[in-house]
């Protein structure tokens, strides 16, 4: 509260103090695989606008995200914090479901968020995109983003406020709901209309400092594309999910090319921090399975998908382009970055104070400036803490509910123990070789910390 305070005792000097630091725009990918993009090594579907901006900024190859599901992956860059802490853990559902699980219905709006230290700091914010932190089903009070810290916002059925609706049942839901401008729109052009909302504000806040998310859906399933796109990935047709995901990817590029064109027309580029990830591994749902089908979306052969603690569910592209402060064409092996090291991370980058708050992330933006630190602090992760959790298809691919990372060891286990796997990534990331049994003390010392871990973080609502 009191840093609150002070900040608004500053007034309007603060605006133009602002305008002195790094814009941001975020780029936050709903369900892209590790292994989607071409600068990834993708051979199927070329994204060169995307490859454009690794080959003008840092492409990271040991990034997480906070959950291998969505809510809790946005909840964790939002907080900083595990998701877990604000008893979401899982994508929020109805009011019903939601209470079962002993989750929320919404983020609390109450506690320190990325977008409201920005925008306590002089910045201009917004969100276009998917949001997924409260509101929708039957959820009608969830606060708007702008109660999190966003000047402007346009979501869609997984959030309230204005929103652009494509069709199907939790868009009709969600019409039900009201609380904002709605609109009925093709899938395929949601891309499209969030770009579009995203160069209006910049154009409109050039001359002072923005923080921008731009958090796009059309790559989650299921697919609509244009049906010209469709026709260019005719010979991928034996596998029409993979067909249909291939032309969403390359429209969804194209757009993002509009996106960092204008920001470097503006002569922007210098000033802007622009990052991509995604937010969790590709669709793992069964039906692909039982129909013959592998499922759209690449791992680049990590084992598990979305719903997974494995790699393929929970590390995924990071890029950071930041021109003339970092590197270009530069590929950071080394350093294990975590979604909850953004918010500190961007708060040191901006030269903005961290609000009152335990954060679990740490910051690391020597490595966004192109160093490679090794990072000191271990990772937590959970979900599937009771069977009626999302699930991947393939049986191989559905790992225990906790997770550690440190250093080069990775130990996974259920809460009551059961299930010890280790892995030594010294030997490689593809999981396969458990050496729980040869490593006793390693295993030891990481199962007592994950244990504490799991016994600090809150079960119940």
């Amino acid at each position: 509260m009191l840093y609150r305070i002070l900040l608004a005792l500053v007034g309007s000097g603060l605006a133009a103090f602002a305008a002195d630091r790094p814009n941001f725009v975020f780029v936050f990918i709903d369900d892209m695989g590790y292994g989607d993009l071409s600068c990834y090594g993708n051979t199927d579907v070329a994204t060169p606008n995307i490859d454009r901006l690794a080959a003008e900024g840092i492409r990271f190859e040991q990034f997480y995200v906070a959950s291998p599901i969505c809510s809790p992956s946005r909840v964790g860059i939002s907080t900083g914090q595990y998701p877990a802490r604000h008893l979401i853990h899982s994508y929020l559902n109805s009011r019903e479901r939601n209470r079962e699980r002993g989750m929320r219905d919404f983020l609390d709006p109450t506690v320190p968020v990325i977008a409201r230290t920005f925008q306590d700091a002089g910045y201009a914010t917004a969100h276009f995109g998917k949001w997924h932190m409260g509101g929708g089903r039957d959820v009608d009070d969830a606060p708007l983003p702008q109660a999190y810290g966003f000047d402007e916002s346009l979501v869609s059925f997984e959030g309230l406020g204005d929103r652009i609706l494509p069709p199907g049942g939790l868009s009709e839901q969600s019409k039900q709901l009201g609380q904002g401008t709605i609109r009925d729109v093709p899938k395929h052009e949601m891309t499209e209309i969030y770009v579009d909302r995203a160069i209006d504000f910049i154009r409109r806040n050039k001359d002072r400092s923005f923080y921008l998310h731009v958090w796009l859906n059309d790559v989650h399933d299921r697919f609509f594309p244009k049906p010209e796109l469709l026709a260019k990935f005719a010979q991928f047709a034996s596998n029409p999910y993979r067909q249909q995901y291939f032309a969403v990817m390359d429209e969804m590029d194209r757009q993002l090319g509009r996106l960092f064109g204008e920001i470097d027309a503006l002569d922007l580029d210098d000033d802007t921090i622009l990052v991509l990830a995604s937010d969790n591994g590709p669709t793992a749902w069964k039906r692909y399975y039982d129909e013959g089908y592998d499922p759209p979306g690449k791992t680049n052969g990590l084992r598990g998908r979305k719903w997974s603690l494995y790699e393929g569910g929970i590390r995924e592209p990071l890029i950071v382009r930041w021109s003339g402060q970092a590197p270009a064409a530069a590929t950071n092996s080394k350093t294990v970055v975590t979604a909850v090291d953004l918010f500190p991370t961007f708060c040191r980058l901006a030269g903005i104070p961290l609000p009152d708050a335990k954060f679990d992330g740490i910051d690391m933006s020597r490595a966004f400036r192109g160093e490679e630190p090794l990072r000191d602090q271990p990772i937590f992760w959970e979900y599937g803490r009771e069977p009626s959790y999302l699930r991947p298809g393939l049986e191989s691919d559905r790992s225990p509910a906790l997770a550690v990372r440190d250093g080069n060891w990775k130990l996974l286990m259920e809460p009551d123990g059961r299930r010890l796997e280790l892995y030594d990534f010294s030997a490689g990331f593809d999981e396969t070789d458990n050496v729980a049994e040869r490593n006793a003390e390693v295993v030891a010392r990481l199962k007592s910390a994950l244990t504490a871990w799991w016994n600090s973080i809150p079960k119940v609502m």
